[in-house]
């Protein structure tokens, strides 16, 4: 439980320590109903695809008028949470309760809402072994859970309601913590409305005056990222990793970085993979005495918004004395700055879409 506890810290302090800051304080609710299909995105989960899942997506979002330089750079961007109540239709696989933080992006003169949350999903019936063998989706009743809405949204039409439509997707995975773990992906249409809380009081939005222009030189980071995962095999155990990261950034901009870097990965789990190919896979020709450490360089951007950032990495594996899902990676997540010097983060390391496992991690950049 250690790790659930710390991601909801972590989220908590990111979006509401960030809110207490904007004035004034504005807030819309919204109640949508979704209803839609479980993706097959492998063939593995087909026998799990029996019905139409549905169920409802809850929000409440606070209003940006840039008052802080970041909130006219992205459009002035809603900050909130999430709840989304989703009955996959299905005794096998359950139902899900989730809770998020997201960002609110408007386009097409603030018709058009783009929102992105990221969250952690409670899940009824998970594999078990005696009772519920056939759930290859889900390890675990804790899983992280990804939300992305895309609508045509008009707030305030009628004495502060307002409506909303569109499309959602839905994805639920424990990021290998326990297997097995081969996840979902729901992809819906949604109907909803909106209820702004001041009764469609209308407040001006901030114009940007002249930015200075940020220019850094090279910055140097170093990270030190830990968790918990499992291999494929059910039941083979679940075993810590840590992961040294080193990497070089320079800023583009007020929005972008780009980076380069190497990482060096310590994966108990590998340890424990090694063994048991070895003793019950001789055709696979695995040696007990496999060294388990893998080392990667790679590239990556940072995008970053107010004091959060959103990070997107790709790597390719340098030193590789053991094959596990190639040798091609990738991360993507969120970091936190405390200050201008210190971060946190949570990544997920995967391999294509295979995920491998969150990464709790802390930083500094010099």
């Amino acid at each position: 439980m250690r790790p659930l506890f710390c991601f909801i810290t972590f989220l908590c302090f990111c979006f509401g320590n960030a809110q207490n800051e904007y004035i004034p304080k504005k807030y819309v609710l919204d109640a949508n109903q979704f209803y839609g299909s479980i993706l097959l995105h492998n063939p593995d989960i087909s026998h799990l695809i029996t019905d139409h899942p549905g169920g409802i997506i809850l929000g409440v979002s606070r209003k940006t008028y840039g008052h802080k330089e970041w909130e006219s750079d992205f459009g002035y961007p809603d900050t909130g949470y999430t709840f989304v109540f989703q009955n996959t239709n299905n005794p096998t696989l359950g139902k899900h309760f989730g809770l998020y933080g997201h960002y609110n992006f408007y386009f097409l003169k603030r018709n058009i809402q783009l929102r992105v949350a990221q969250g952690l999903a409670y899940n009824t019936n998970p594999y078990d072994k005696n009772e519920n063998f056939r759930n290859n989706a889900y390890g675990s009743h804790i899983l992280s859970s990804t939300v992305l809405m895309l609508n045509y949204h008009k707030e305030n039409l009628v004495a502060g309601l307002g409506l909303r439509a569109g499309l959602s997707f839905v994805h639920y995975s424990n990021a290998n913590f326990k297997a097995p773990n081969t996840s979902t992906n729901t992809m819906a249409v949604n109907f909803g409305l909106t209820y702004d809380l001041d009764g469609g009081k209308v407040y001006e939005y901030i114009e940007p005056g002249p930015k200075e222009k940020i220019t850094e030189p090279i910055r140097y980071n170093f990270a030190l990222r830990s968790g918990v995962n499992e291999s494929d095999v059910i039941d083979s155990g679940r075993y810590g990793f840590w992961i040294l990261s080193a990497y070089a950034d320079k800023r583009l901009g007020r929005k972008s970085a780009i980076q380069l870097g190497t990482d060096v990965f310590f994966s108990n789990f590998l340890k424990e993979l090694i063994r048991f190919q070895s003793i019950s896979f001789p055709e696979m020709d695995v040696a007990a005495d496999t060294d388990y450490k893998r080392v990667g360089l790679f590239v990556g951007h940072e995008l970053f918004v107010n004091k959060m950032s959103v990070v997107a990495q790709l790597g390719y594996y340098v030193y590789y004395p053991f094959d596990f899902e190639g040798r091609m990676y990738n991360r993507i997540g969120m970091k936190r700055y405390f200050g201008h010097k210190i971060f946190g983060a949570i990544t997920l390391k995967s391999h294509g879409a295979k995920a491998e496992a969150v990464e709790f991690g802390i930083g500094i950049r010099l």
